[in-house]
C-alpha cells in the first residue's frame, strides 16, 4: 500500500516515519521542493520503502503525478494549499487528510463531499494536534455523556526548560502561532456561537509535577467546526492555549504596540511588515536546536450520565524523543495525521465523504493508537457539578 506525504518538513517527516514504523508492508513517498535534507529518523528507510520525489505545490501536474497509485495522501503543505490538494487527490482516486488550521478552507472542502462519497473516498481535514487530536478527544467525552453542558480544550507546546522573558520556544510555525494571537476565537456561549478576543480570559491550570501551574487564554483556530456542530446542543464550548505564567501579558503588550500587525508600514521611505520584522528578530532567541519540548493537552466534557452530573477528562502529556530527534509537537501532530491516514486506507473511518476528525474518527481506537506510540493519554470519569468549568 502506497502513502504519499506532501511536504517533508517537521510534521510531514514525523508522519512518514510513523507510517514506516507502524506498517511494515507500506511504501511511503515524500513529495517536496527539496528532497536532499531528510530527517535523520527517516534515513534507515531510504531506498527500501521510502522514496522522495520533487514536487512544487503550485504546480498541479507535478503533484498529480506524485499522487498516482497512492491509497492515501497526507498533506503537510501550508494550509492554503489544502483545497487544491484535496481536489487533486479525488482526481487520483486517493483518500486525503491534512493538518488543517483554517476553518474557512475546511468549509470549501465540504463542497467536495458528494464527489468523495460517489467515489467511495474519505476526506478528513483538520488533523493535527489542535485542531485534530483534541477534537477527537472532545467527541469521545461527548459520546460518553447522555447530555453535555460544556466542553473545554486546553493545549500547549512548551519548552521543558523555559527561558525568560517569553518562556517559549518555537515548536511549529511562528507565523501561525502569532496569527492565532491576533485572530478572534470562536466559542459557544449560552448555546450560541460567539467570538472572543485572542489572549483574553487568562486562567491558571495545575498539572502534575514537574509541570506545575500554567496559564490558559483564548486563541483562534483550535475549535475547528465544533461550535457550528454543537450550537444549540452544548451550552459552553471553548479552546485555550497553555503557556507558562506571564506569557499572555507580554504578548498582549507586544500586540498593542503594533508589532504583530501583518500590514506594511512606511519606515523612512521603505515598506516594513511589523510582524515579519518581529519574527526575524525573535526567531534566533526562541529556537532550540536540541528540541527538548513537551506537549500538554487537557480535554474536558461536563454534563450528565445515567441521571447524575459527570465529568469526562483526557490528559495528554508527551515529550521530545531525543533518540529519534522528533519533537513532542511533531509526534502529537504528525503521528495523528499518520494514524488517520492508515484508518482511511483500512476502511476504519465512519463513512466516505468529507468529515472532520471529530465526526468520522472513532475516539477509542484513536486513543489506543496514541498509546501504542507511547503518547501518554490519561482518562478519568468523575461525578461533577454540571456548572463547573474546570
Amino acid at each position: 500500500m502506497k502513502f504519499l506525504v506532501l511536504g517533508g518538513g517537521t510534521q510531514g517527516s514525523a508522519a512518514a516515519y510513523d507510517l514506516l514504523r507502524s506498517d511494515h508492508d507500506c511504501e511511503v513517498v515524500i513529495a517536496d521542493l527539496r528532497t536532499d535534507s531528510l530527517q535523520p529518523a527517516l534515513l534507515p528507510y531510504v531506498g527500501n520503502r521510502l522514496t522522495t520525489v520533487r514536487a512544487n505545490a503550485t504546480c498541479e501536474w507535478e503533484v498529480a503525478a506524485a499522487m498516482e497509485g497512492a491509497a492515501a495522501v497526507l498533506c503537510a503543505f501550508p494550509y492554503y494549499f489544502n483545497y487544491d490538494m484535496t481536489r487533486l487527490a479525488l482526481e487520483a482516486g486517493a483518500h486525503f487528510t491534512d493538518l488543517g488550521g483554517n476553518t474557512a478552507i475546511v468549509e470549501r472542502q465540504r463542497g467536495l463531499d458528494a464527489r468523495a462519497r460517489g467515489a467511495g473516498l474519505s476526506i478528513v481535514p483538520d488533523v493535527g494536534l489542535a485542531p485534530g487530536m483534541v477534537n477527537i478527544l472532545a467527541q469521545g467525552g461527548i459520546d460518553r455523556l447522555d447530555t453535555t453542558d460544556s466542553v473545554r480544550l486546553w493545549v500547549g507546546g512548551l519548552p521543558q526548560n523555559p527561558k525568560p522573558p517569553l518562556n517559549y520556544q518555537i515548536v511549529y510555525s511562528l507565523e501561525g502561532m502569532l496569527d492565532y494571537y491576533v485572530t478572534p476565537a470562536e466559542i459557544l456561549k449560552d448555546g450560541r456561537r460567539a467570538t472572543v478576543e485572542a489572549l483574553s480570559e487568562i486562567e491558571p491550570l495545575d498539572f502534575p509535577d514537574p509541570i506545575g501551574q500554567l496559564e490558559a487564554f483564548h486563541t483562534g483556530g483550535g475549535t475547528s467546526t465544533l461550535p457550528s456542530r454543537y450550537e444549540g446542543r452544548v451550552r459552553s464550548l471553548e479552546y485555550k492555549t497553555l503557556r507558562y505564567p506571564g506569557h499572555a501579558h507580554i504578548m498582549r503588550a507586544i500586540r498593542a504596540l503594533g508589532l504583530l500587525s501583518a500590514t506594511d508600514v512606511d519606515h523612512q521611505g521603505a515598506q516594513v511588515n511589523p510582524r515579519r520584522f518581529f519574527i526575524e528578530q525573535v526567531t534566533p532567541l526562541l529556537t532550540n536546536e536540541d528540541g527538548d519540548d513537551m506537549v500538554i493537552a487537557r480535554v474536558e466534557a461536563v454534563g450528565e450520565r445515567n441521571g447524575r452530573p459527570a465529568r469526562i477528562r483526557y490528559d495528554v502529556i508527551d515529550y521530545h524523543d531525543p533518540v529519534k530527534g522528533i519533537t513532542a509537537m511533531a509526534r502529537t501532530t504528525g503521528f495523528s495525521l499518520a494514524i488517520v491516514a492508515r484508518m482511511q486506507a483500512r476502511g476504519e473511518v465512519a463513512a466516505p465523504g468529507v468529515g472532520t476528525p471529530d465526526e468520522v474518527i472513532p475516539p477509542d481506537a484513536f486513543v489506543a493508537e496514541l498509546r501504542r506510540r507511547d503518547i501518554r493519554v490519561d482518562f478519568s470519569e468523575t461525578d461533577a457539578d454540571a456548572s463547573a468549568s474546570g
